[in-house]
């Protein structure tokens, strides 16, 4: 899963190319933060606003008293948006299935689908302890599981191993958050699996802790893709690039999980 450089993420330096020079003119003409031309940058809008969703849900569920059913809509709505999101990082890698950036990408997809599920029976009532965890916890656990894989082999794709420190890399502070996020999401997936005993989640301050933690994560991951849509791709037709037009390929910047739903009181 190759990654831009820094350079090229946020378009710093001079170029001797003209044609590089005066994409960057156009680029300081019509902006960073607004592309809506460019695919990848639809897809950090998507992740952002479905991470303020999850963020604002697990927070007034465990800090407000909003009422339930509006926030497992909330946690359903923002899902959509993630699963969209991931749909068009996973459509350019499509094309080859036996590359580890089609690998993470078709199993952070199969993750959001999960998600979609365990939000949708989220939002229902009356199921009991057993119903919950199978209904609910179940999908919600896969999806976690789907995640983690994804945001790892992201993460490596940067570092061209499993684990790195490279700071002052845009990238890998991008595939770092993300991989926190999915963290995160994880504890709170452990945690929100309901006891038969008490009917009640393992740890519901854990879980929806986790899930704001997370979704924050998120939100900061899909806002460092925006200003990467403005930079043209670094190869034509090269898939991995941020910022491909819509003329042609869509665009995709690697190395983003999206948010899950977590602890949803019955």
């Amino acid at each position: 899963m190759p990654e831009p450089e820094a350079r090229a993420i946020l378009g710093t330096g001079r170029s001797r190319d003209p044609d590089v020079a005066t994409t960057r003119e156009n680029q300081l003409r019509d902006g960073i933060w607004w592309r809506p031309d460019r695919v990848s940058w639809w897809m950090g809008l998507l992740f952002a606003v479905g991470s303020a969703c999850f963020a604002l849900a697990a927070i007034a569920s465990q800090w407000a008293s909003a009422p339930r059913p509006a926030i497992g809509v909330t946690y359903f709505v923002g899902s959509i948006f993630f699963t969209v999101a991931a749909y068009l990082q996973w459509r350019p890698a499509s094309w080859k299935p036996r590359s580890s950036d089609w690998l993470a990408s078709a199993i952070q997809l199969a993750g959001t689908l999960f998600f979609n599920v365990s939000t949708f029976e989220g939002m229902k009532r009356g199921f009991d302890a057993h119903e919950t965890n199978l209904r609910v916890w179940t999908p919600d656990v896969f999806g976690s599981i789907c995640f983690l894989v994804s945001s790892e082999l992201a993460y490596a794709g940067v570092c061209h191993r499993w684990v790195c420190v490279r700071v002052r890399s845009p990238s890998w502070r991008l595939a770092a958050v993300n991989l926190v996020g999915s963290i995160a999401f994880g504890v709170s997936a452990v945690t929100s699996l309901i006891e038969p005993s008490t009917q009640e989640p393992v740890s519901a301050a854990i879980a929806n802790a986790g899930t704001a933690i997370g979704a924050l994560c998120f939100l900061a991951g899909g806002i460092m893709l925006l200003p990467g849509a403005a930079e043209p791709s670094s190869r034509p037709g090269d898939e991995n690039a941020p910022g491909l037009r819509l003329d042609g390929d869509l665009g995709a910047a690697r190395g983003v999980a999206q948010p899950r739903p977590k602890e949803r009181s019955r």
